[in-house]
């Protein structure tokens, strides 16, 4: 969690796992990039039963096989108690989703784990929910939990969700948590992801979460958010001339 603390990263990768060699190539081009963290779902919480809901099990092994293979820490999401013991095991950093917020046998569970919990915001969650939510991840007396600002639900409907970067400068301040933004979620189109990248870094976000894949186009489970390599180049360059112009 201290890397979310003191300096700006990026977590980088697609939306689901679709094989290990698809896997291997992006996480290749994206360490190539400076990108130190590797995301990729394994189980996917689909809001239809018929999307392809990812490959479980055998996502997680992939995931960690190529994360060892590369030097690079790996990122996904969990979803079932009796699934954390594993994840745990095989993945550096577990992702509570916005579905998962207010499972709270889910956060008390995650408790007894070591690894650093990303948190993200339930779609209509008040800042102290999220916080009261993150309460009970922190029973075992280990503040562990980085807070993922993902959107939330209001009545626009040209974006996916409406990103709140409020909760970036309110949580940091009057919580004195990390808060990373996860402009893909928000966005549901990648034409506005760059935009919101580089909103969330000037709004002070410790890290971005950012599906970005090869071949966007291609990608199973969201596609149509998913960046391409070069637009990630331009938020990595944006990231790195704003710290440096207002450090």
């Amino acid at each position: 969690m201290s890397d979310f603390i003191n300096t700006f990263k990026i977590i980088a990768g697609p939306c689901t796992i679709e094989s290990y060699d698809k896997l291997y190539a992006t996480a290749k081009a994206l360490k190539e990039l400076g990108i130190e963290y590797l995301r990729g779902g394994a189980y996917k919480m689909r809001t239809s039963c018929e999307s392809f809901q990812g490959l479980h099990d055998e996502g997680v092994k992939i995931l960690s096989k190529v994360g060892k293979e590369l030097g690079i820490k790996t990122v996904s999401e969990v979803t079932r108690i009796d699934k954390i013991e594993f994840m745990a095991e095989h993945i550096d950093i577990l992702t509570v989703g916005a579905r998962s917020m207010h499972n709270y046998a889910l956060l008390k569970a995650l408790s007894a784990v070591d690894n650093p919990i990303i948190l993200k915001r339930g779609i209509s969650t008040t800042y102290q929910e999220w916080v009261e939510a993150s309460n009970y991840i922190k029973q075992s007396g280990d503040n562990k939990t980085i807070f993922c600002e993902r959107g939330i639900r209001t009545f626009e409907s040209e974006t996916r969700f409406t990103l709140d970067l409020s909760s970036v400068p309110v949580l940091q301040n009057n919580y004195s948590q990390p808060v990373i933004v996860d402009p893909s979620h928000a966005a549901g189109d990648r034409r506005f992801v760059v935009a919101l990248s580089k909103a969330a870094i000037a709004a002070g976000a410790m890290g971005l979460m950012i599906e970005c894949d090869l071949d966007p186009d291609s990608s199973i489970c969201d596609a149509k958010q998913t960046i391409a390599l070069d637009q990630l180049q331009d938020i990595i360059s944006f990231s790195k001339t704003y710290k440096d112009v207002f450090k």
